[in-house]
C-alpha cells in the first residue's frame, strides 16, 4: 500500500530527512510524496488538489510568506489544508519550544501531530506518523508539558493576555498595548494584575512579568 505525503519545509535537507525516516515505517507503506519550500507553493499545491491527493500534510511553523494570500505561516496553511484537505492528517513541526506557541498552534490548528523539531528522534516521528495515521493525536513531551501547564490556567492566560505578555516582551507600554488588543489603557492594566497574580508577582513590574515568563519558558 502507499501513503501520500505533502511536504511543506523551506530546508529541503528536513524533507529528505523526513523521508527517509518514513521508509521506515511500521507498516511497511510506500511513501509518495510531494514537497513545497514556501508558503506560495503550497499555497498553490493545497488550493488545487484533490481531498483525495494527500494523506497527511508535514508543516513547518516558519516559512517564507505568501503575502498576496495571506499566509504567513505553516498555521496558516494548515487552516487552508483543513479547508481544501479535510481528510489529511496535519502534523505540525516548529523549532520553537515557546509554551505560548505551542498553545496557540494546538487551539489554532488543532493537528493531529505537533513536534518540536530539537525534541525528537526518527523513532519518535515514526511513532508519531504511526498514530496519526490510525486517526490518533501524538504530541511531543515538550508540547505535552506545555499543554497542561496553560490549561490549567487558561482562564489568567487566555488569548489577550498571552498577547499582553508577548508585547510587554517587545518592549510596548500600556498605551500602545491598548491599541494592540483593542482595549482600554484600564483594562489593560487589569489584565496586567491578573498575569502578575498568576505569576505569583505582588508589587512587581512589566520587567518583573517579563522574567516569569521566560523562567517558565512561555516566551
Amino acid at each position: 500500500m502507499t501513503v501520500k505525503i505533502l511536504f511543506v519545509d523551506d530546508h529541503p535537507s528536513q524533507i529528505l530527512g523526513y523521508k527517509t525516516i518514513l521508509t521506515y515505517n511500521h507498516q511497511n507503506l510506500e511513501v509518495e510524496s510531494r514537497e513545497c519550500y514556501n508558503c506560495k507553493a503550497a499555497f498553490e499545491v493545497i488550493t488545487q488538489s484533490n481531498s483525495s491527493d494527500f494523506e497527511v500534510v508535514f508543516l513547518d511553523r516558519s516559512m517564507p510568506p505568501y503575502e498576496e494570500q495571506g499566509i504567513f505561516s505553516g498555521e496558516d496553511l494548515a487552516l487552508l489544508v483543513k479547508k481544501h484537505l479535510p481528510e489529511a492528517k496535519i502534523i505540525m513541526l516548529t523549532s520553537h519550544a515557546e509554551s505560548f506557541i505551542l498553545y496557540d498552534i494546538v487551539k489554532k490548528v488543532s493537528p493531529s501531530g505537533l513536534l518540536i523539531k530539537s525534541d525528537f528522534n526518527g523513532d519518535e516521528l515514526l511513532i508519531a506518523f504511526d498514530t496519526v495515521l490510525k486517526g490518533e493525536t501524538h504530541y511531543s513531551e515538550t508540547v505535552t508539558k506545555a499543554m497542561k501547564e496553560l490549561l490549567s490556567r487558561e482562564e489568567y492566560l487566555d488569548s489577550v493576555n498571552r498577547q499582553i505578555i508577548i508585547l510587554i516582551s517587545q518592549g510596548f507600554k500600556t498605551k500602545t498595548i491598548a491599541n494592540e488588543v483593542n482595549l482600554t489603557e484600564s483594562a489593560v492594566e487589569k489584565r496586567k494584575a491578573k498575569i502578575k497574580d498568576y505569576f505569583c508577582i505582588d508589587k512587581g513590574n512589566d520587567e518583573d512579568i517579563i522574567r516569569e515568563a521566560k523562567k517558565l519558558g512561555f516566551i
